[in-house]
């Protein structure tokens, strides 16, 4: 066994463990921290892969980002935080198996479809492929054809998810004459 296949089993067990976590936990702070390990073992694996764009878009979006907007909704809103339930319900089971037969599928159909080849390695990418590829993605990042509108509407509408999260948690000052 290779050391990058260790590094590989162990970001997976990470990013595995912690996804379990997210769903399992029912204290909301603690499963949304279980979240951005989850997305931290995401952008392990993107580096693994040799994505390293991927996963410096993983670490400032999902982690810094995102991540960081659902942590302050969750600590706006008091009263989610001090939720104390069973972490499982009567649909765990079902759950499970659901999970187990969509994995089973899935990798029924990639290895009927594509053969084992297809999960054993890495295919060597060309040089002539990713020659321009970082810039062509930029260009498409910031153009007006691209991808700069999806981006917008995006920021605008997480901005508006946190101006009402912090609209809806405002403790409310009552006077004695409204009282």
């Amino acid at each position: 066994m290779t050391l990058e296949q260790v590094v590989f089993i162990l970001v997976s067990l990470l990013t595995l463990g912690t996804g379990l976590v997210v769903v399992t936990n029912r204290n909301l702070f603690h499963a949304a921290l279980a979240m951005m390990a989850s997305f931290f073992g995401v952008a392990g694996l993107y580096i693994l892969l040799d994505a390293g764009f991927l996963a410096a878009a993983q670490l400032l979006v999902y982690i810094g980002a995102i991540s960081i907007l659902i942590i302050f909704a969750i600590m706006l809103t008091r009263r989610m935080m001090q939720a104390r339930e069973a972490p499982f319900n009567s649909q765990s089971g079902l759950g499970l198996f659901t999970a187990v037969a969509t994995f089973a599928l899935l990798a029924a159909v990639i290895t009927r479809w594509w053969g084992v080849e297809a999960v054993s390695g890495r295919p060597d990418v060309p040089d002539t492929v990713l020659q321009g590829a970082v810039s062509a993605l930029g260009e498409a990042f910031v153009s007006a054809n691209g991808y700069v509108i999806p981006f917008i509407m995006a920021s605008v509408l997480l901005l508006a998810a946190l101006i009402g999260s912090i609209y809806i948690a405002w403790p409310t000052q009552y006077t004695e004459d409204e009282a």
